[in-house]
C-alpha cells in the first residue's frame, strides 16, 4: 500500500457519497471505521459483498465499527445500484442501505490508497480497483490492511473476527492465536515478565512446556 503504513494516521479526505460530501475523520468520530473498494458498480462479485456487509451492518454496529464503500462510479450510480443489493438480500424494496458508498469515478483516491489492480482492467483498458480493507482506529490510524485481487470476493465474518482482536488487544496485553475466535483462550504477549503476567491476568496464566525449555507459549483466558 503505497504511502500508508500500519500506524499511519489515515488520510483526511473529501469525498462525494451516498449521503452527501464527507470528510473522512469527521465521519468516523470516536468510532472505529472499516473502509473497503470495489471494482466496479453492477458487477457480481461486489454485489455479493456489499449484500453481506449489509446483512453484517448491525455487528459492526455492536462493535462502533462505522462502515463506508469505495466505487469508482457516481454517487447516482451508487444509489440505482444499492437497490439491486437489497433485491439479492430480498429485502423489501425502498429499505434504506445502511452504510454510505464513496464516488470515486475519476479514482482519485483509489491512486491515492494504492487501491487499482494493474491486472484487472475494465473494457476500455483502465485499471480496477482492487478489494481493499483498511481498519482504522479511534485514533484515526490505520490498523490493519488486506489487498484482495478483484476476482477475489472477500469474507466479512472474517472481517468481523480481525476487528474483535484488534479491539481486544488495543486494551489488553495479550494477541490472538491461530484461529481464534471471540471466547479462546488468548496469549500474553512475550514482553510481559512472568511475575507482572500474574497480576494482569488474575484468570490464570498456563505454559505449555516445550523441548527448548523456553517459556514463551503462555496462554491465558479471554480477559
Amino acid at each position: 500500500m503505497p504511502g500508508i503504513l500500519l500506524g499511519d494516521v489515515f488520510p483526511n479526505f473529501e469525498a462525494d457519497t451516498t449521503i452527501g460530501k464527507i470528510k473522512f475523520h469527521d465521519f468516523l468520530g470516536d468510532s472505529w471505521g472499516v473502509l473497503f473498494s470495489h471494482p466496479r458498480d453492477y458487477t457480481p462479485v461486489c454485489t455479493t459483498e456489499l449484500g453481506q456487509a449489509a446483512k453484517l451492518s448491525d455487528e459492526f454496529k455492536e462493535r462502533d465499527v462505522k462502515m463506508i464503500a469505495l466505487s469508482v462510479d457516481s454517487v447516482e450510480d451508487h444509489r440505482g445500484w444499492t437497490k439491486d443489493i437489497m433485491a439479492y438480500n430480498q429485502e423489501d424494496p425502498g429499505c434504506p442501505f445502511p452504510f454510505p458508498i464513496i464516488a470515486d469515478d475519476k479514482r482519485e483516491l483509489a491512486v491515492k490508497l494504492g487501491m487499482l489492480d494493474p491486472d484487472e482492467r475494465d473494457k476500455d483498458g483502465v485499471p480496477l480497483t482492487a478489494r481493499c480493507v483498511f481498519v482504522i482506529g479511534p485514533d484515526k490510524k490505520m490498523k490493519l490492511s488486506i489487498l484482495y485481487p478483484a476476482t477475489t470476493g472477500r469474507n466479512f465474518n472474517e472481517l468481523l473476527r480481525v476487528i474483535d482482536s484488534l479491539q481486544l488487544t488495543a486494551k489488553n496485553r495479550v494477541a490472538t492465536p491461530v484461529d481464534w475466535k471471540p471466547g479462546d483462550r488468548v496469549m500474553v504477549l512475550p514482553n510481559v515478565p512472568e511475575a507482572e503476567a500474574s497480576t494482569l491476568f488474575p484468570a490464570g496464566v498456563y505454559t505449555k512446556e516445550l523441548p527448548s525449555g523456553k517459556k514463551y507459549l503462555r496462554y491465558t483466558p479471554q480477559p
